[in-house]
């Protein structure tokens, strides 16, 4: 039971309205008819596909698109980016967090770590944007959550669990680029939630998620910035209903596919540049 004397301006001191932190008026907004224009010439030139309680790592060049697609039931994914041409450049969820909110549509973007801070996808498309905030404060797609993993399993019930999301992630990077796993596992970030459907419980403000809406056929699609690698597990939660990582929760695999535009209508675009602060940090 606390003792803290309650002030007589208390009131006062929460009704202060807040304050938006990183108004994002001075950034140009994505022009997605010309996503869609580029969009309406793609052609697939790859497909991957995340299996059930597992990762799978793709490419994606800059100035193609790639589409995460619900396949077979209800499934979330745990999405890593990165530079494909350098792995310190990779997914800031936190920035952008601060930049779009708590959950990703249509029209935001991911941006890059520092020192890069640029784009690196943005989100051309979401077959579940109409669910909006449901009545519990839930969304889909959440910049929120860090991913499950081995190490919160442990700490929290003593077990070895090796299909947590972060464990899949280091195995996928590390397949794909011959890192060891242990030189693997640092470049292994906060992730894109995708499908999930979370958000923060109004009594006690904690982290919580609930059974996704995404069905089959449901998709999210980027357009991807900068030449990217991305690593997608298919998590062991399945739908996130009940568990959040475990061998008996349905999963069901994930399939990305990759899809070029013509040279012609990517000849007048080009990657954002990387952050333009001098780095001379007022030394």
């Amino acid at each position: 039971m606390s003792n803290h004397h309650i002030p007589e301006d208390a009131a006062d001191r929460r009704a202060v309205e807040p304050v938006i932190c990183y108004p994002v008026n001075s950034l140009s907004p994505p022009d997605l008819d010309t996503y869609r224009t580029l969009r309406e010439t793609a052609e697939k030139t790859d497909e991957v596909i995340a299996p059930p309680r597992d990762a799978a790592c793709f490419r994606v060049p800059a100035g193609h698109f790639f589409r995460i697609t619900s396949v077979e039931g209800p499934q979330v994914g745990d999405l890593n980016l990165w530079n494909a041409n350098d792995l310190n450049e990779r997914f800031y969820t936190g920035k952008t967090r601060a930049l779009h909110g708590t959950h990703l549509t249509e029209g935001h973007r991911m941006w890059s770590s520092f020192p890069y801070l640029r784009p690196m996808a943005t989100i051309t498309g979401d077959s579940l944007s109409w669910y909006g905030f449901d009545e519990f404060g839930g969304g889909v797609h959440d910049v929120i959550g860090t991913r499950c993993d081995p190490y919160t399993n442990n700490l929290l019930s003593g077990g070895h669990y090796h299909h947590c999301c972060h464990s899949n992630l280091i195995r996928a990077l590390s397949e794909e680029t011959g890192l060891s796993p242990d030189e693997a596992e640092p470049y292994v970030h906060d992730v894109l939630n995708v499908f999930m459907c979370t958000g923060f419980t109004r009594d006690t403000h904690q982290y919580f998620m609930k059974a996704s809406p995404v069905r089959p056929g449901d998709y999210l699609e980027f357009f991807a910035e900068i030449d990217l690698l991305g690593a997608l597990s298919a998590c062991p939660g399945g739908d996130c209903s009940s568990e959040h990582s475990s061998d008996t929760a349905a999963c069901y695999p994930l399939k990305i596919e990759v899809f070029s535009p013509s040279d012609a209508a990517l000849k007048d675009w080009s990657s954002p540049a990387v952050n333009g602060y001098d780095r001379s940090h007022g030394l």
